[in-house]
């Protein structure tokens, strides 16, 4: 049989499971939007307990906390970075568009969870989740600034990782593929020559210059809301308090956060996180043409491309024996509609602030933390179990050079692109090689050809 302890707010008394340290407003916002299955991210969750640890630091400082409720404090947002407490925060991103009940449940498990503490100290004390935790705050500059050090940390810490072991990966098999020469393709018509090495280039270079947007967009998440209070005045906040919180975040989380300027700005405007996931749009489309890229190119074995081969991790079919399919490219690009269909969304509630606050911010948050973990998770199980595995099928590619007819435009500067153009033509009407089509047509003799058509000084 469940125990329930009774907890109170302004509008009365609630019952709320004896075991879970959330409060009333909590439990009213659990019971009142029963709304799918999606729950607050835990980076957003920490990064409000980055913000309560560093508020109660300055409140002390500033004379306006006790240093025991400080140290309560304190210890109750370690433990929540440690993971010990996430069972306590398990309200729906369905919420109000503020964020306002997650800052109160964390209020309200760090004020729970603190007395509790002090009693077992003997301490005389008593932490209020609003007076105390709150302290100088309101949920309209704690949310977001609680979404940009979540966003950053998730882009530094996962997203960045992620894209630079998959490019290790791929210059490693430009290094290995780099003498191999296979034929072009434009328009998904044969081209010229290139090496394998070559293609693969332009893949690795991709991911650089995402990298280096995203890096780049990422610095706009540095500025912090904190200090704005309700409408960006700061009213019920020290002048000095939203700098020096954002100076106290910096030192815990190691990045170099700032206190945003304009704090009307900040409350109402997401265009930093447009901006960013703009630049994750970016990498998600590179994504999709190279996951295409590998799945044609591996196609077959008999009746496709088959220029590369990939590794067989699991059986391709539930009818088909031996089938093997490009399962891995499959996930990434489902991950990729997954979040272009985030920044739509990002995008038009970021459009929604009205006056002096945005109210879509649970759900800009969300989208943005699901981008940047798929990504991550999908960029690193392309590379483990596709990437690292991918082979030049030699032979194969040494047949489609042979038979290209592209090959023709070599001959260009020396008989004229119209000329060559006959050549190609009659080869392929004619279903013999090129060069048997070139001495035919007498544009060329045999010793010219071999000595004009040699695929690897077309690259």
């Amino acid at each position: 049989m469940e125990n329930f302890r009774v907890e109170k707010d302004t509008l009365g008394e609630v019952s709320v499971l004896a075991e879970k340290y959330w409060g009333a407003q909590t439990q009213r916002s659990k019971e009142n939007f029963k709304i799918g299955t999606e729950k607050m991210p835990l980076e957003l969750i920490y990064g409000l307990a980055y913000i309560k640890k560093s508020a109660a630091i300055v409140n002390q400082q500033l004379g306006k906390l006790s240093e025991a409720k400080m140290v309560a404090i304190i210890k109750v947002c370690d433990q929540i970075h440690s993971g010990d407490f996430d069972e306590h925060f398990p309200l729906a991103v369905w919420q109000t568009g503020s964020g306002t009940q997650s800052n109160m449940n964390v209020n309200e498990v760090i004020a729970n969870r603190a007395n509790e503490w002090l009693k077992e100290q003997a301490g005389a004390e008593k932490i209020h989740p609003n007076d105390d935790v709150n302290m100088s705050q309101s949920s309209n500059d704690t949310f977001p600034t609680a979404m940009h050090i979540a966003a950053y940390k998730k882009v530094t810490e996962d997203l960045l990782p992620a894209i630079r072991v998959l490019k290790h990966t791929l210059l490693e098999k430009e290094i290995a593929f780099s003498n191999i020469v296979k034929i072009g393709r434009t328009h998904l018509q044969d081209a010229t020559p290139l090496t394998v090495g070559q293609e693969i280039s332009g893949w690795r270079a991709m991911l650089e210059k995402n990298e280096r947007m995203i890096i780049e967009a990422s610095k706009y998440l540095l500025d912090l809301a904190i200090g704005g209070t309700a409408v960006g005045t700061g009213i019920n906040a020290d002048p000095q308090f939203g700098a020096k919180v954002a100076d106290q975040i910096s030192t815990l989380t190691g990045y170099p956060f700032r206190s945003s300027e304009n704090k009307f700005h900040a409350l109402t405007s997401h265009d930093e996180i447009v901006y960013v996931h703009g630049s994750l749009k970016a990498l998600a489309a590179d994504l999709m043409k190279m996951a295409n890229d590998v799945r044609w190119l591996a196609s077959g074995p008999r009746s496709g491309i088959g220029e590369i081969s990939i590794p067989a991790n699991e059986p391709g079919s539930s009818i088909m024996p031996g089938k093997v399919n490009p399962t891995q490219s499959e996930a990434l690009t489902m991950v990729v509609c997954q979040v272009f269909g985030n920044d739509a969304t990002i995008g038009f509630a970021a459009s929604q602030g009205n006056f002096e606050l945005n109210v879509y911010k649970p759900v800009i948050i969300y989208n943005l933390i699901q981008s940047i973990r798929l990504l991550a998770d999908g960029m690193r199980s392309f590379n483990n179990n596709c990437a690292v595995g991918i082979e030049a099928n030699e032979e194969v590619i040494k047949r489609h050079v042979e038979q290209s007819l592209m090959l023709v435009t070599a001959l260009n500067p020396h008989i004229g692109y119209e000329k060559a153009a006959q050549i190609a033509k009659m080869a392929f009407i004619e279903n013999s090689t090129l060069k048997e089509a070139a001495i035919k047509t007498g544009f060329v003799t045999r010793e010219q050809f071999n000595q004009w058509i040699k695929p690897e000084n077309m690259i």
